[in-house]
């Protein structure tokens, strides 16, 4: 692993907000003051195949990155805040359906958050 991995690893794990790599690379700065953000791109990329993180694709923002304990997102089509949220395991389902083993799942559902609703 990279030089920076284990920071990186626990700055994640630690963390309830979905950071981005650059808001990785500005918490590290503070500890880390000679990291450059090409490092935290290569150690997240890294962290993700390796499957220690979850990596967490948005449509015409930055990715963001998780914790890999099961659990679900809320995405607000407005704002475009992002929430964890345990919806049931829908694991058995996708294997009765597809009649195959499944590895896992990336489930997010779009909504309207309360805050933007009440905005209208």
């Amino acid at each position: 692993m990279g030089k920076y991995a284990n920071e990186i690893l626990n700055l994640i794990n630690s963390s309830d907000n979905h950071m981005t790599a650059e808001q990785v690379f500005f918490e590290l700065k503070k500890s880390q003051p000679k990291i450059v953000l090409a490092s935290v791109y290569n150690n997240l990329n890294r962290l993700s195949e390796q499957g220690s993180i979850r990596k967490i694709c948005m449509d015409g923002e930055a990715d963001r990155y998780d914790k890999t304990d099961r659990h679900d997102h809320l995405v607000c089509r407005r704002c475009g805040r992002l929430a964890d949220f345990g919806f049931q395991d829908l694991t058995a389902l996708f294997e009765k359906q597809l009649r195959a083993d499944v590895i896992g799942y990336d489930l997010k559902v779009f909504y309207v958050c309360p805050e933007c609703k009440n905005k209208k």
